[in-house]
């Protein structure tokens, strides 16, 4: 079985490769209008790749801020697959240095940032306000890392500073499965079900402890959900 694993796997990350240049080519020729080709690409990959999203939870209109626990490649995808709104990633500043690759967060107006310098937070706050006033939801991975997909990491500053600089509802949502149906560390593919469930959305002003009830609230959530 690992060795078919490994296989797909392989298959995946051909099929990946292609389909994400393909995908940039068109993006910067809808270079206005760059949704609908980034969500065809992500339902293409649920075909592809074999996997089937279920949520549960409902979403909330008003969100600025989305906030998610980060364990596969195939988070973005997931959330990009089913997400109504204009999703504007917060991604490390090496995705965007890859060669060619880089542009999957260039022709979209994604935003990249240098976790090693500390002027990347006044970036992220004004890229982000000017982001949200285009009309998208910010998206983030507070954790900062992907983690093995059964415990939720520590998560970082980032997410909470730009929450409450720039008053933002924040809705947090909990993926599990994703790291089943592919580990490209262990670069092992598998077809299965990945599971959103979106939580209630925070008002950051409301309680000065948001941030951690809401970590808290995420790893009950992924705990259960997991050893079911």
């Amino acid at each position: 079985m690992k060795i078919l694993a490994r296989i797909r796997a392989i298959f995946v990350a051909i099929e990946f490769s292609i389909t994400v240049l393909i995908t940039v080519v068109f993006m910067y020729i809808f270079s206005k209008n760059t949704r609908p080709v980034r969500r065809f690409w992500a339902k293409l990959q649920t075909y592809l790749i074999g996997f089937k999203i279920h949520t549960k939870g409902e979403l909330c209109e008003k969100t600025t801020l989305l906030v998610m626990n980060h364990q596969s490649l195939l988070d973005i995808v997931t959330l990009e697959a089913i997400h109504p709104k204009d999703l504007c990633w917060v991604a490390k500043k090496e995705i965007g240095d890859i060669p060619l690759f880089g542009h999957i967060l260039k022709a979209p107006k994604m935003i990249a940032i240098d976790r090693n310098d500390k002027r990347s937070i006044v970036k992220l706050i004004k890229v982000g306000q000017e982001r949200l006033h285009e009309g998208r939801v910010l998206a983030m991975f507070p954790e900062g890392t992907r983690g093995r997909g059964n415990t939720l990491l520590k998560f970082q500053s980032g997410a909470k500073i730009v929450a409450e600089k720039l008053n933002l509802i924040v809705q947090p949502a909990v993926i599990v499965g994703t790291r089943n149906v592919l580990d490209s560390q262990n670069l092992l593919a598998n077809g299965g079900d990945v599971h959103v469930i979106f939580l209630d959305p925070i008002n950051p002003h409301e309680d000065e402890q948001w941030y951690e009830k809401m970590h808290d609230a995420m790893s009950k959530t992924l705990q259960e959900h997991t050893s079911s």
